[in-house]
């Protein structure tokens, strides 16, 4: 099957960049591309991509609130948002608004491809260690979110245990030994949190920990 990108960026230059390379793969295709924020709204709404490669910051609709209108309309395009330099307070709001990560403009361009294919697949595209990060360093600096935050009345006691080592950056492997169970019940345990709470992967889940007080930043040092 082939997935389906579209490019959103106010650089034309970055655009023929990530086409060139995209184009190059037999399994990927540019359905699209915008040159601002509410361009790329409008074509997600006629092109259906898999996948949305978003700048952060362009003109008439920046990339986090294109994003949110993406997210909001239900769109099921994964989003990548794109920036010039890590730990970037706009990549935790895009993050929050429903990104399923992000990536450097200078990217390598197997890096690229292989980021396509990953969110394509349903998988989050950041690390849950990087994600960690961004909270740390911004969730007590920023706004709350645009959005209610989901009740976790709907989860088990050990469900709501597993979102709380998952946002604090603990893998499967980490959470099966902590729990004493087998990573494929933790994997059927955080499939089901995903699934209650509405929520994309696993990225999301870590930024809706932070919102809704389960997890706390660490204190910088």
């Amino acid at each position: 099957m082939t997935i389906r990108v579209l490019l959103a960026d106010d650089q034309e230059l970055v655009r023929t960049g990530f086409r060139m390379i995209i184009d190059a793969r037999d399994d990927l295709t540019v359905v699209g591309e915008a040159a601002d924020g509410r361009e790329a709204v409008a074509l997600a709404g006629t092109t259906w991509p898999d996948v949305v490669l978003m700048d952060i910051r362009m003109p008439n609709l920046d990339g986090i609130a294109a994003t949110r209108r993406l997210v909001d309309d239900g769109h099921a395009a994964r989003i990548i948002m794109l920036t010039t330099f890590d730990l970037d307070e706009h990549v935790f709001a895009a993050l929050r608004a429903g990104a399923s990560g992000f990536m450097l403009k200078d990217v390598r361009a197997g890096e690229l491809v292989d980021a396509i294919r990953v969110v394509a697949g349903g998988e989050a595209l950041l690390a849950p260690t990087v994600t960690r990060r961004l909270l740390d360093r911004f969730a007590g600096s920023l706004p709350g979110p645009s959005r209610p935050c989901p009740r976790l009345d709907e989860l088990t006691p050990r469900e709501v245990e597993v979102l709380r080592l998952v946002a604090q950056a603990k893998s499967n492997g980490e959470i099966a030994a902590r729990l004493t169970v087998s990573e494929a019940t933790v994997k059927t345990h955080v499939s089901a949190v995903l699934r209650k709470l509405d929520l994309r992967d696993r990225v999301q889940a870590v930024v809706l920990a932070y919102d809704v007080g389960l997890v706390a930043p660490r204190p910088s040092v």
